[in-house]
């Protein structure tokens, strides 16, 4: 089972995002690819990959943090992971995929994956993005970065404040830019959060199997 240090909410195993099960079903009866949503994303003991042809966001920072999440065993033993925090003011992202593979039994291995953005007419908006990474590979430009300052406010995203470092002292590496533009976006997360989602043109799928041409990537 998880719990992400922001939520303080534990997830079941096939749980894999408040977004794709509440957005799935609301879809269908009122069209929920036309609204926002306040979301968190978050996957039970694993990570989950995300994809972006292109995302443009506005009130950039970045710094070191730790993801408490529990390991599915008696006891709820924690599991510290070190994590990049990404979070931006606002943010627009065009082809936003998003995946995870979930072992069934008997089913086998099974992804769900989750689409968005596919329009470059009609991106996803969010709103207050928070992203806690552990592998990006991006292209990426920035807009007046400031590199090196010290991080300690978590509540406010994209001024290069927030939770620097593991032991807690706030005085970590940290980067913040007023502008942030990200070309091929793939990476690897524990959690996503953001006070709202627009998903517009939103798919979600399940599929057999896992790996390049069934995940995002």
């Amino acid at each position: 089972m998880e719990s992400v240090t922001r939520g303080g909410t534990r997830w079941k195993r096939f749980a894999l995002v408040m977004v794709p099960s509440v957005a799935a079903t609301a879809a269908i009866g009122i069209g929920l690819a036309q609204g926002a949503l306040a979301a968190s994303f978050a996957v039970s003991g694993q990570e989950f990959k995300v994809s972006t042809g292109y995302l443009d966001g506005a009130g950039f920072s970045q710094y070191g943090g730790v993801d408490v999440g529990y390991k599915e065993m008696e006891g709820d033993e924690k599991v510290p992971r070190a994590v990049a925090v990404s979070t931006f003011k606002s943010a627009k992202i065009e082809d936003m995929c998003q995946s995870v593979v979930t072992d069934v039994p008997i089913l086998g291995k099974i992804t769900l994956k989750l689409k968005a953005g596919e329009d470059r007419a009609k991106p996803v908006r969010a709103e207050n993005l928070y992203l806690d990474i552990s592998q990006l590979d991006a292209d990426a430009k920035f807009t007046n970065i400031d590199i090196g300052v010290a991080a300690k406010d978590t509540d406010k995203p994209g001024t290069g404040k927030g939770p620097a470092v593991a032991d807690g002292t706030g005085n970590g590496f940290a980067q913040q830019a007023d502008r942030a533009q990200l070309w091929g976006v793939k990476q690897k997360a524990w959690a996503t959060t953001a006070g709202s989602f627009t998903l517009n043109g939103l798919s979600m799928r399940l599929h057999r199997g896992s790996g390049e041409g069934v995940e995002c990537f």
